[in-house]
């Protein structure tokens, strides 16, 4: 006897969990414009790559004879694939099916995708598109008792956040524990007029907040654009697939191996004329510092992650000859570029992310220091930006300084660890000290100038005065800056760093001391 029934049979059922939530219900779904669970993992895995785990979890109906009737999967599909060649788990929530709540599904298929990227060391990629969480109180007539919520697998959802890279999606309106399986990750994006991420729905904002709001009104794009609930927003969800594919290129599989070294294109030795003239003369002016990262960067190889929180830093992966790197910079155009509590926020958790993945950190600074005012001081921003500074003097990856202009302040100080051993350059525009001339004069002479005849005439002897000791070059006469450097040189000098940087790198592989967080 052979088991070809047996085997007719799983084929079958197979076939039967290919229709997820029915005809009528991806239809649904189509006619809002979204993607399909299975045609989601064909966009961003490798073409044939999917291998499904848990096929055949759901619920059956039997006829007298035993044999299955009826099937509806389980609204959550999980399994490994590869992206760029390398093998990933995958976890996906299939809203055709009780709209993606758990009540719908079987929750031990989530927690066992957690547990394979945890255990098989592969990267964690969530497509989020329901609420993941307890679904609805109607569930509670069946069951007949309520119960204490716990969060399915978040032991390891945790542990994985210091081990594996984590990347999720919201392709859907994502509330409870689907938004916080979204927020849980190391990058997270949603999809413009198609996501929208919340606590609470906008029912239950009603009743509880009587706040009467539409989907996109409470979590939409518009809300997240700058709330750091999300890192990015997508275009579409083709985007968005592209966005966590790219993110992951840069990254090592997991925290015991390297990031991943590519040949690059773009000459090491490529010294762009500009440079020379990129920071105004004029202090007060600010630049465009993103069109600067793209000439001393790898071409192309720039990838911006929460451009719109905490705007006045600008931070993402990047490549230098090959070798991916974390960058730091300040935006001039955004508060001069000063540190902000959401920006303190968005540095402690990049070099949290550069640490916990080994990756080298650019830091390329104008910094004037932490923001102040009555605002700053409500937000608390001094304890925020304490946090900023020591994540900084907490990572060991390596990290260099590019000083490219304004270094003021408690803020300014903390953009490099100042007790070790300074790999930092300055180009001839650095500007620097315990906070600005300019005010600085104000302060220090206040009587002197509040004594005089011609208080103008004497602030500007004295700013003229303060002018030719300002100058950069003094502050190497006494060893106080490192090396002064030629703009046109920072790459070649950069892509030199980041060889000596990777060769240090396998002593540092493994958990770091401390667990990142969200």
């Amino acid at each position: 006897m052979s088991w070809h029934a047996e085997i007719e049979e799983l084929q079958r059922l197979k076939k039967l969990a290919e229709n997820m939530g029915g005809e009528a219900s991806v239809q649904k779904q189509k006619s809002r414009g979204k993607l399909t669970v299975r045609e989601r993992i064909h966009h961003i895995l490798d073409d044939n790559t999917f291998h499904e785990s848990g096929a055949l979890a759901g619920k059956a109906t039997y006829d007298e004879e035993g044999n299955v009737k009826t099937f509806m999967p389980a609204n959550f599909l999980l399994g490994t694939g590869k992206i760029d060649g390398r093998k990933v788990v995958v976890g996906a929530d299939d809203f055709t099916v009780r709209g993606g709540a758990s009540d719908g599904g079987i929750k031990a298929k989530q927690e066992y995708a957690e547990l394979m990227a945890h255990e098989l060391q592969l990267p964690m990629v969530r497509l989020v598109d329901g609420t993941g969480g307890g679904g609805s109180v109607k569930s509670l007539d069946s069951s007949g008792s309520t119960y204490v919520p716990i969060n399915p697998a978040w032991d390891h959802v945790v542990k994985n956040m210091g081990r594996v890279p984590v990347v999720a999606a919201a392709l859907g309106a994502t509330a409870g524990l689907g938004a916080a399986r979204v927020a849980a990750s190391h990058f997270s994006v949603m999809v413009e007029e198609l996501s929208q991420i919340f606590v609470a729905g906008p029912q239950v904002v009603k009743f509880g907040m009587g706040q009467d709001l539409t989907k996109e009104e409470l979590g939409g794009a518009a809300v997240h654009r700058a709330s750091g609930a999300v890192d990015n927003i997508a275009s579409s969800e083709e985007d968005a697939f592209m966005q966590m594919r790219t993110f992951l290129s840069y990254m090592p599989s997991n925290i015991f191996e390297l990031p991943p070294v590519e040949e690059s294109e773009d000459a090491r030795d490529r010294r762009e004329e500009s440079l020379i003239e990129a920071i105004p003369r004029n202090r007060r002016r600010p630049y465009k510092v993103r069109e600067l990262l793209e000439k001393v960067l790898d071409e192309n190889s720039i990838f911006e992650i929460g451009k719109h929180f905490g705007s006045s830093t600008v931070t993402g992966l990047a490549r230098l000859n090959g070798h991916p790197v974390g960058y730091l910079a300040n935006d001039p155009y955004v508060l001069g570029g000063g540190m902000t509590r959401e920006s303190s926020e968005k540095i402690e958790r990049f070099v949290d992310l550069c640490q916990t993945f080994h990756l080298p950190i650019v830091n390329f600074v104008d910094q004037p220091g932490l923001v102040i005012g009555v605002d700053a001081e409500r937000k608390g921003t001094i304890r925020k930006g304490v946090r900023a500074i020591s994540a900084i003097y907490q990572a060991q990856v390596p990290m260099i300084e590019i000083i490219l202009r304004k270094v003021f302040g408690v803020g300014g100080a903390g953009m490099i660890n100042g007790h070790g051993l300074h790999q930092r350059y300055a180009w001839p525009s650095g500007d620097w000290g315990s906070l600005p001339v300019e005010g600085g004069v104000q302060v220090a002479y206040r009587r002197e100038l509040e004594e005089s005849d011609n208080p103008e005439e004497l602030l500007q002897t004295l700013m003229e005065k303060m002018e030719s000791i300002r100058s950069p070059f003094r502050t190497a006469e006494a060893f106080g800056i490192e090396e002064i450097i030629d703009p046109r040189d920072t790459r070649p000098l950069l892509c030199d760093w980041v060889e000596d940087a990777y060769k240090r790198l396998p002593q540092l592989l493994g958990p770091s001391s401390f667990t990142m967080r969200p």
